[in-house]
This record gives structure tokens, C-alpha cells and sequence, in this order.
């Protein structure tokens, strides 16, 4: 069951502007007895329409969804998932496997009727994981945000990255954090960052990076998913996207050519606005 933090559902970020949604931090255990945390907003739409789930990316915080849950919560029941390991959920010893990261995602999705899920980067991929082992059923759609989907080109390979992080956790990581954005976030913002993507063991971040998986095993998800899809990438995935609607013509793809992989905080308003208007397309 779902549980609260201390003090019942802690206001965890004041809205900023009049009619943006309030924030509270939510937890709930999985089937192994990890806890692991959520951010929601607009609760009192649940069950009206799909809950919109968003899941980070790699080592990163449910809090980068901020703007989305602010904007959002207002007319959806919208949550940011924790993954195991990241933001403020609990990082156990095992569990970072696409198999089991998908099964937490199944036990998360199970306290919501039906779900618009959006995955960002490996939070992408492992929402394609959840597709290929627990099917569509429980989804109304899916938006892919920024990450390879096993179409051609491949991406250049992370063997570079990997050995940096070991060499220099630190330093790697407020590189990268910094390279997330088209406009650099604040210092402190990117110290937040860095600090929350350092939380899990170091081998255990790097396990995330190397999924025993073909190329070809994320293709064939998205090209099978039989619920409607949007996939929303930068440039970098730009090819991949023309062969994915190539193959798989339903497929909405939208570029944002002037933002970072991080494009939904450096684009906020445009970002909200494709989700708001799928989100009302898919619950029809």
C-alpha cells in the first residue's frame, strides 16, 4: 500500500505561480521490500483520465519533472516516480537489472486505473522493458522522451563515460549534469543533481548502463506497441525517429532542435503542452 513520509503528505515544493499545482511527496513498497518514492500532483483527478506517470532517466531525480507535475496537476493526476537507488527512494544492495527496475514500474502503475507513462532516456528504456514483459494493458499510451529506441544509427557506445566515472566520479558527473541542458542550470540545482546521482554504489549506476540486450529487442517493442505512442527527441535521435515512423507509421514524433537532452526543462511550456494535448487525445 501506498504510504505517506512523516507528517502525512508533506507539501514538498510550494507552487510558484497562482494556479500551479501543489507538490507532495508520496512512498510505497515493492514485492521485494524496497521503498520507493513518488512525487504527485492533481490527485483529486484521479481516475477521471490516465494518471501521467513520468520516470527519470539515468541516476537523476523524480524532482527534474517539477515543471510537468506543476503545469499538469492542475487538470491530471500527474506523478514522477523514484526509481530504486535515485531521488529520495531507498538504494538497496540489488535490484538493477531492466527486470527488475520494469517490475517495480508494474507494482508502481498498479495504483492507478490506467496510465499515460513517459520515460526519459533509460527511463525510456525500461518503460519499454515494462511493455515487453507486462504488455499494454494497464497503459492508455506511452511518450518516449530523448533515447535510443534501437533504430539506426546506434548511439555512440558509453564505454568512454563509464571509465571516467570510475576514474572520477565527481567531475564526470557534474559534466554530464551540465551537458543535460541547453542552458546550464544554476550551481546549486546542478550540485543537487550531482550529489542525487551519486546515491547508489558506483558499480550498480554502471550496471545501469550496460543491459544485456540486442539493439534490436527495443526496436521491435516500439514498433509493436499497439497503443498510441509519441516519441519526442533533439537532433541526436533524429534518425532514429524518421526510421521509427518509417516502420511504425502511427508514431507521432516531435524534435526539439534548440534543447539539451534535458529537453523538457529547457523547454517546458512547449513540452507541457504536446503531453496536456496527447494526454486529452489518448483518453478519449
Amino acid at each position: 500500500m501506498r504510504s505517506a513520509l512523516s507528517f502525512g503528505a508533506i507539501l514538498l515544493i510550494m507552487a510558484v505561480a497562482w494556479d500551479a499545482a501543489a507538490i507532495t511527496r508520496q512512498t510505497f513498497r515493492t514485492g521485494d521490500g524496497v521503498r520507493l518514492s513518488y512525487l504527485e500532483s492533481g490527485r483529486e483527478h484521479a481516475g477521471r483520465r490516465p494518471t501521467i506517470v513520468f520516470i527519470p532517466g539515468w541516476a537523476m531525480p523524480a524532482t527534474v519533472w517539477r515543471r510537468q507535475l506543476e503545469a499538469l496537476g492542475p487538470n491530471h493526476h500527474t506523478v514522477a516516480l523514484d526509481p530504486r537507488g535515485q531521488g529520495e527512494s531507498d538504494v538497496p544492495a540489488a535490484g538493477y537489472t531492466a527486470q527488475r527496475r520494469a517490475t517495480d514500474l508494474k507494482e508502481f502503475l498498479e495504483f492507478f486505473s490506467e496510465s499515460l507513462l513517459v520515460g526519459w532516456s533509460l527511463g525510456a528504456i525500461e518503460s519499454l522493458q515494462y511493455v515487453y514483459m507486462y504488455g499494454s494493458s494497464r497503459l492508455a499510451g506511452l511518450i518516449l522522451v530523448d533515447s535510443s529506441v534501437g533504430e539506426p544509427p546506434a548511439p555512440a557506445p558509453s564505454g568512454a563515460f563509464k571509465q571516467e566515472l570510475r576514474e572520477s566520479r565527481e567531475r564526470t558527473l557534474h559534466k554530464f549534469v551540465q551537458a543535460l541542458f541547453a542552458t546550464p542550470p544554476p550551481e546549486h540545482e546542478a550540485s543537487e543533481l550531482v550529489r542525487a546521482a551519486q546515491r547508489m554504489a558506483l558499480e550498480d549506476s554502471l550496471a545501469l548502463l550496460d543491459y544485456p540486450f540486442e539493439r534490436a529487442h527495443w526496436r521491435k517493442i516500439a514498433r509493436g506497441f499497439d497503443k498510441p505512442l509519441l516519441y519526442v527527441v533533439t537532433p541526436q535521435f533524429e534518425a532514429q525517429a524518421a526510421r521509427l515512423k518509417k516502420n511504425r507509421a502511427a508514431t507521432q514524433v516531435e524534435i526539439f532542435r534548440h534543447a539539451g537532452h534535458a529537453l523538457f526543462v529547457d523547454e517546458p511550456e512547449r513540452f507541457n503542452a504536446l503531453v496536456e494535448k496527447f494526454a486529452r487525445r489518448v483518453a478519449r
